[in-house]
């Protein structure tokens, strides 16, 4: 299981605190143009936390908001170049991991992991079958050997992780949080945040689980609504809060609640999917997203950064 050890940076988060400069979160991930997902959706929603987002662009998309169509890989010594330059003038307090292109983005990301074991990493697992066979599967095997064994919580879809963690799953009963957290754990992963978990009565369920059980969660209700970039909303949340936060738990509580309140004042720039508002609390007062106040109905698209993990069309209850 992933634990925080001694690392080359000491109280990173604290030292920000005590200086009254923000907490640096590094993220890696892909270019998306929308807004949408990927590096435009960290560092927006890092910057509307409170944390200070340094990003570093694994690959790059060619999409708008309702699909993807062409996607550019980034030379790997690019990659790692972005990262150690900034390493080397800033002191980081969390890690968040988004989509890293190819299997050799997970290889040299994983090397700069490495180096900072004390660092608490927030992986988020996108669905990735819009990927041609081999290199889908080059991908998904590189992170589970090189980047699930540095996780502290690894976040996703309760499908795309069930496909991930237990392909070979047969049961007709779905897989809990629980059993895809001791799957997850087997490969050093601490916790993960399982979202879009079906239950009756219109409504899903969003867990935190270590390989010893269930520790938080969040209901929320269904409504019709395609969303685009909520796991990369969540995920970016969730490591900025844990850079000033050490309670896992207590991160996961407040980064629901900001991705809730995300969605509900969520809009739709162009013809596609709903995009979260990571800015809610900047609107004037009686002012709301107007896909997410009405719940209307929006076109759903392909996107395999979003992979919608919050489940398309859904919100929490308050």
């Amino acid at each position: 299981m992933n634990t925080p050890t001694d690392g080359p940076q000491v109280d990173p988060a604290t030292e920000a605190e005590d200086s009254g400069t923000p907490a640096c979160v590094m993220s890696f991930n892909a270019s998306d143009p929308s807004g949408a997902s990927g590096i435009a959706a960290d560092i927006a929603t890092m910057a509307s936390m409170g944390a200070h987002a340094l990003p570093v662009i694994t690959s790059l998309l060619i999409r708008d908001t309702a699909e993807v169509f062409e996607i550019h890989e980034i030379d790997a010594d690019a990659v790692s170049e972005q990262a150690r330059t900034i390493l080397e003038d800033a002191t980081i307090a969390a890690w968040k991991v988004g989509f890293l292109g190819s299997a050799e983005g997970v290889s040299v990301v994983a090397e700069i992991l490495s180096d900072y074991t004390d660092i608490p990493l927030v992986s988020y697992l996108p669905n990735v079958s819009w990927l041609e066979e081999d290199a889908q599967m080059s991908y998904l095997e590189a992170f589970r050997e090189l980047i699930l064994p540095a996780t502290l919580v690894l976040v996703g879809n309760h499908k795309t992780l069930t496909d991930f963690l237990l392909p070979e799953w047969e049961s007709e009963r779905p897989p809990s949080a629980r059993e895809l957290a001791v799957a997850a754990s087997e490969s050093g992963c601490g916790y993960v945040l399982v979202t879009g978990i079906q239950l009756p009565d219109q409504f899903i369920d969003n867990v935190l689980a270590s390989s010893q059980g269930a520790i938080a969660g969040e209901r929320f209700e269904r409504f019709e609504a395609s969303f685009v970039g909520a796991g990369d909303t969540l995920s970016a949340a969730l490591a900025a809060i844990l850079a000033t936060e050490s309670a896992v738990d207590v991160a996961v509580s407040e980064a629901l609640s900001f991705l809730d309140q995300a969605l509900d004042s969520g809009f739709r720039p162009g013809m596609g999917g709903v995009i979260p508002d990571r800015f809610f609390w900047a609107l004037p007062p009686g002012e709301t997203g107007e896909e997410g106040a009405e719940g209307e109905t929006t076109a759903a698209g392909e996107s395999p950064l979003a992979d919608n993990d919050i489940s398309p069309s859904s919100r929490n209850v308050h």
